[in-house]
């Protein structure tokens, strides 16, 4: 079927931007042989393929950090720390799944019960290690965000760029001014989820009583496409409430008017507390 000229044309005037996204559209509506298309879409494609093989091949291969192995799923851990003869590795997964329950809400109810519109997801534990933390075994409860479909609200998520840190700690240097810094613990939970999903918790010894339940995912899990986004947004909230303002250079940098300091002085003059409400203390935990 012969396809309207405006729509190659205007599908042509965009193909420097958005390239895996546009020749996957092609493909699907079948006009990835047209001119304006045979000769990149083909090329793309295999070089989204190549990375994604890449990716893959690597953290499988990548079996220790730091000298220390690294486990690729809880049986692993429990058998290194059978062979280690500690339980670092279970710790960090029972700390992670203390924190995380608050992003699952049991359904009570059958599949077939579940409401429409929500998608079935999968999760599983990632592990890492902190250097800068005498080399604590971490681990994380992920979701296989990439088999959901892709969200129709912005999943883009800006970071602070390194040119605003590296000013930002310039003006502290030569202002002599001290410079705080904190740890959001499990920064995305503390925000809703965007996406209709559930999952059905594993059966084993980490889940407890929960193995084998039906879960909704109501908080942002790790993995799932508009995660970032969701927390962003949330902590940009938070730092308006509190009479800040994202600046126009870089909008992950945010101020605050200069005004009387009405927290605790220093000996160095103006340095000043953040003071959270109770109810933010309770929807951003700082550590």
């Amino acid at each position: 079927m012969e396809r309207p000229k405006h729509f190659v044309d205007r599908a042509q005037r965009y193909e420097g931007f958005f390239s895996v996204q546009q020749a996957e559209c092609s493909v699907r509506a079948r006009i990835s042989q047209e001119p304006a298309f045979a000769w990149w879409v083909s090329f793309v494609l295999k070089k989204r393929h190549r990375i994604i093989a890449k990716v893959k091949s690597k953290y499988w291969v990548r079996t220790h950090k730091f000298g220390i192995r690294v486990p690729k799923s809880v049986a692993e851990a429990k058998r290194l720390d059978k062979s280690n003869g500690d339980t670092l590795w279970w710790d960090a997964i029972c700390k992670e799944m203390k924190n995380v329950p608050i992003a699952f809400e049991e359904f009570e109810g059958d599949v077939s019960a579940i409401p429409p519109g929500y998608q079935e997801i999968r999760c599983h534990m990632i592990f890492d290690i902190k250097m800068g933390e005498n080399f604590r075994r971490k681990a994380r409860m992920v979701a296989d965000g990439h088999r959901t479909k892709t969200p129709a609200a912005l999943t883009y998520t800006s970071v602070v760029s390194r040119d605003s840190v590296r000013i930002a700690l310039t003006i502290a240097a030569l202002n002599d001014l001290s410079v705080l810094a904190c740890n959001i613990q499990n920064s995305y939970l503390t925000t809703k989820c965007r996406e209709k999903v559930w999952t059905r918790t594993r059966a084993g010894s980490e889940s407890g009583s929960n193995a084998g339940k039906i879960m909704l995912v109501v908080r942002a899990l790790y993995g799932l496409k508009s995660s970032g986004a969701a927390f962003r947004a949330l902590l940009a909230e938070t730092l308006y409430n509190l009479n800040y303002r994202s600046t126009k250079a870089d909008p992950d940098v945010w101020l605050r008017p200069a005004v009387k300091p009405d927290g605790f002085e220093t000996n160095k003059g103006r340095s000043r507390c953040l003071a959270l409400t109770s109810s933010q203390a309770r929807r951003i935990r700082v550590l």
